[in-house]
């Protein structure tokens, strides 16, 4: 198995980490995830470790109602 048939695309990291595409989108777009690499269809691929950050962003969000800012200062804190 090589390294891309590993990765996640847009809509399965989604489907994994039970949220919303246009927030990964918006979580991209903001620093917050990391993309990976990219398909020969130009998909954004994602490591599946990425649940596990969106599970984070969202208890950051939910529990202690901070900033984007804020989320990404712990994520890379």
């Amino acid at each position: 198995m090589n390294e891309q048939e590993r990765l996640l695309k847009i809509g399965e990291l989604a489907k994994s980490a039970n949220e919303l595409v246009s927030a990964i989108r918006y979580w991209t777009n903001e620093g917050l995830i990391e993309v990976k690499g990219y398909s020969q269809g130009g998909y954004q691929l994602y490591e599946p470790s990425m649940v596990e950050r969106i599970e984070r962003i969202r208890r950051l969000q939910s529990e202690k109602r901070l900033t984007i800012a804020e989320i990404k200062e712990q994520l890379n804190g």
